[in-house]
């Protein structure tokens, strides 16, 4: 058996708890099942029904976060605690994408579905808790994935 062989067992996991979360509605900086979330409060939640607690404590942050400085601190924060994707493209990736061409990344979803009709799993305004095709609008935003460590 090689390595390619072998399941994302923390990814496979991931889905299925992020897919519990389907239905939360959207509340910024919030984390909790059923009450609210937003794109990280989401990722901060699957963290914690994976590895029993958070790997740091998150800081207050606004809407625009990042973009007046221009500070890449998500993709910081992603390749200090998840593991760049370097395989083929893997259902249970952390997806960060960069929402507008030369802003920062700001916005992260869990690849649920691959295959002909991708499908990944994000939390945002207006929306909550949604799995949403991973159409090509959105697959030209991404911009790293990541695996769980």
């Amino acid at each position: 058996m090689s390595a390619a062989d072998v399941p994302n067992i923390p990814g496979h996991a991931a889905v299925l708890i992020a897919r519990q979360w389907l239905g939360t509605p959207y509340r910024h900086q919030a984390a909790t099942l059923g009450a609210g979330c937003d794109c990280l409060g989401l990722l901060r939640g699957v963290w914690r029904s994976l590895y029993g607690q958070e790997p740091e404590a998150i800081p207050n942050y606004s809407p625009d976060w990042s973009e007046p400085q221009g500070q890449e601190r998500l993709m910081a924060a992603a390749l200090l605690h998840l593991q760049r994707q370097t395989g083929a493209d893997a259902s249970g990736d952390v997806l960060l994408f960069r929402m507008r061409a030369g802003s920062v990344a700001k916005h992260l979803g869990i690849a649920a579905q691959m295959g002909a009709s991708p499908t990944f799993i994000h939390s945002y305004s207006g929306h909550g808790v949604v799995e949403s095709p991973l159409t090509s609008a959105w697959g030209r935003r991404i911009a790293a994935r990541f695996v769980f460590p």
